[in-house]
């Protein structure tokens, strides 16, 4: 099941912010352009109550956002203890709304797969936050809410696994000293939030992996292999929630990694079927067409389906109705991210450091 909503096309952190692009919404057309996004597999996201939202977050700081979204402004007293109103973190219409809105989504998934199945739900993500703070462009925690309601619905242990180029650090805090939760992160190192060392271990289910500059398939290839999978086997996992980040593709701006669409597809199709329960999440992604593209092909995984070659002429017009404006002028599409699905490959030899702290990583096993 594809969990989405309109809020995502209507609503916008502001017209400088790295997250006024379209994502989720570019990936519900794109999916339905190419006839993989049936109604019967489409559930509108609810939007989470203050009461569900408090299960991780403070009740202060739920009724802080709240008010930042009715009044349109916050005090300098509640930017200072929550974070919110901030550059990175702004006020905006939807501030509230959008935030409980994906969280509402991960909430229900966690009950629609009470008896075991798939979920997509990339507005999702949102690793950054803590209980008491927004960080990162991220008001709600709903990967943690998205744990937290999977343990609920009978998932006795939950792995989570973040490929997105930032370190979610959000999340690592929350789960950190729970033996029942592992957490597994692949991001850039010396990116912000420059957390996440190899040596970051909490009560022994934290596996963070900072990877080099160019980081790319056949790195991660080679991670997922010989790191992910056979983390995972030893910890026999209820549940697998996937942070989906597309950050990490080539033409993002936001990271220095150098992976195509394909290393997404790639650790989604290899954890489908190990455990009886799979979330999948969105969360990072600054390009417009890269993260749209992303997103759609990672459903196709989830579903047995895929586009080679040249999109069909809907999907086309999906993509090239999208515009991007960065420091103040228009940044043209490459011809590719308008007529295809697919990255082409993007490998290479294996980083020596790469083998070396996956090697480090795998010897606690």
């Amino acid at each position: 099941m594809f969990i989405g909503s309109e809020i995502y096309r209507g609503s916008s952190y502001g017209g400088w912010h790295p997250l006024r692009i379209p994502r989720v919404s570019t990936a519900m057309d794109l999916s339905r352009a190419l006839g993989w996004l049936p109604d019967a597999q489409y559930v509108r996201s609810p939007r989470a109550r203050p009461a569900a939202l408090t299960r991780f977050h403070s009740a202060d700081y739920v009724a802080a956002l709240q008010a930042a979204e009715r009044d349109q402004k916050v005090s300098d007293a509640v930017r200072e203890r929550h974070n919110i109103g901030t550059h990175a973190n702004p006020v905006f219409p939807e501030v509230f709304r959008r935030p409980a809105t994906s969280s509402g989504g991960v909430i229900l998934a966690g009950e629609m797969l009470r008896d075991g199945g798939t979920v997509f739900a990339p507005g999702g993500g949102t690793h950054h936050a803590f209980a008491d703070y927004a960080n990162g462009f991220c008001y709600f925690n709903d990967p943690a809410l998205a744990i937290l309601s999977l343990q609920h619905h009978g998932a006795r242990r939950v792995a989570y696994v973040d490929i997105d180029a930032h370190h979610c650090d959000g999340v690592e805090a929350a789960f950190a000293d729970t033996p029942d939760v592992l957490v597994i992160s692949v991001h850039e190192e010396n990116r912000w939030p420059r957390t996440g060392a190899i040596d970051d271990t909490g009560c022994g289910n934290v596996f963070n992996l900072p990877v080099p500059r160019g980081f790319h398939d056949d790195d991660m290839a080679h991670v997922r292999e010989a790191l992910i999978l056979p983390i995972i086997a030893q910890f026999a996992p209820d549940a697998i929630v996937v942070q989906c980040g597309s950050d990490a593709i080539t033409e993002d701006p936001q990271s220095k990694m150098c992976l195509s669409n394909g290393a997404h597809a790639g650790v989604i199709d290899a954890l489908m079927g190990i455990a009886p329960r799979l979330l999948v999440l969105g969360g990072g992604g600054y390009n417009p067409w890269s993260v749209g593209r992303c997103w759609t092909r990672v459903w196709g995984v989830l579903n047995g389906l895929e586009c080679r070659g040249a999109l069909p002429a809907p999907a086309h017009d999906v993509l090239a109705a999208l515009t991007w404006h960065r420091m103040d002028r228009e940044i043209a599409p490459e011809a590719a991210w308008l007529c295809t699905l697919n990255d082409p490959h993007r490998g290479g030899a294996i980083s020596e450091a790469v083998r070396m702290r996956v090697a480090q990583l795998v010897a606690r096993l």
